[in-house]
């Protein structure tokens, strides 16, 4: 594994150099889940392609990953989803749980067709496809991409304290301002910053607070990404170093990067380094 490791690197700087088709334009699709709610999704790509899915974090919609369904639709099949009370998808009052919202991918993959994907999670995306995973098992994944949280390896992270700061209660509007802001290292445009925490506060406060609960203990996380057989990338900033490096000693199929320069969204952040490193994954683990 570490002879094929040291190639990495090249293999990425290759992919970059590579001339590239024209990305698919993504289009909008609704599914409905098995109580009845109705969730977006966009979809791009051939559809006959391997298909990703992209599984976005805390209130955040679908198209945050417009970098990925540019990069990926050129040769995959992407479909970038927005989860129950999140972007396009409808609010109901319930739902906010992990089995829900596993149940909700399983719900997505079945109007897919049911066949094989690579599935990408970011943030409490990262949750929610383990959720799916503890549930469902791995049968349908072909490759699992898990990005900057905690797949319930130690050393434990600090208790997320969002509403539980010190002082004054901070409006959830402006809450969610700040929120969006301190994803990124890199500048982001005042319009841009904008739009996505519009997006963010179509979930209700009520709602975001209930996908923050975490009902389950560490172990839920733990036990399902040591249950995927597919090949899995665990990309990640420094402050999750540590939980990927026992991944890493614990599953030797695993794969592991640190993203030391790029704030939460380090997607955006560094979206060329992570696309291809995304590209050279399953281009050398599963389409192989």
């Amino acid at each position: 594994m570490r002879g094929v490791l040291r190639f990495v690197p090249l293999l990425v700087a290759v992919l970059l150099a590579l001339p590239r088709p024209a990305a698919a334009q993504a289009v909008d699709r609704y599914f409905m889940t098995t109580d009845a709610v109705r969730l977006h999704y966009l979809e791009a790509g051939p559809p006959r392609a391997l298909t990703v899915v992209l599984v976005p974090g805390w209130t955040m919609p679908a198209w945050i990953f417009q970098p990925q369904i540019a990069a990926f639709s050129r040769r995959w099949h992407v479909i970038a989803f927005d989860p129950r009370g999140q972007g396009e998808s409808d609010v109901p009052r319930t739902g906010y749980e992990p089995l829900r919202r596993g149940q909700d991918i399983a719900d997505l993959l079945a109007r897919l067709g049911g066949g094989r994907v690579v599935l990408l999670g970011w943030s409490l995306g990262v949750l929610d496809a383990l959720a799916y995973v503890h549930e469902h098992g791995d049968g349908q994944l072909a490759g699992l991409v898990l990005v900057d949280n905690s797949v319930g390896e130690e050393p434990a992270p600090a208790p997320h304290r969002f509403y539980r700061r010190r002082g004054p209660p901070v409006p959830h509007d402006l809450a969610m301002r700040r929120f969006v802001a301190s994803m990124f290292r890199t500048p982001q445009s005042d319009a841009y910053l904008a739009s996505l925490t519009e997006a963010t506060l179509r979930t209700p406060e009520y709602a975001a607070r209930a996908l923050l609960s975490y009902p389950v203990p560490r172990s839920y996380w733990r036990d399902a990404v040591y249950m995927v057989h597919a090949p899995v990338l665990y990309v990640v900033r420094p402050g999750f170093a540590a939980q990927a490096g026992n991944l890493a000693r614990k599953d030797p199929y695993a794969e592991t990067a640190v993203f030391s320069d790029a704030g939460h969204a380090l997607f955006i952040d560094d979206a060329d380094r992570f696309n291809a490193l995304v590209e050279t994954f399953i281009t050398r683990r599963i389409e192989r």
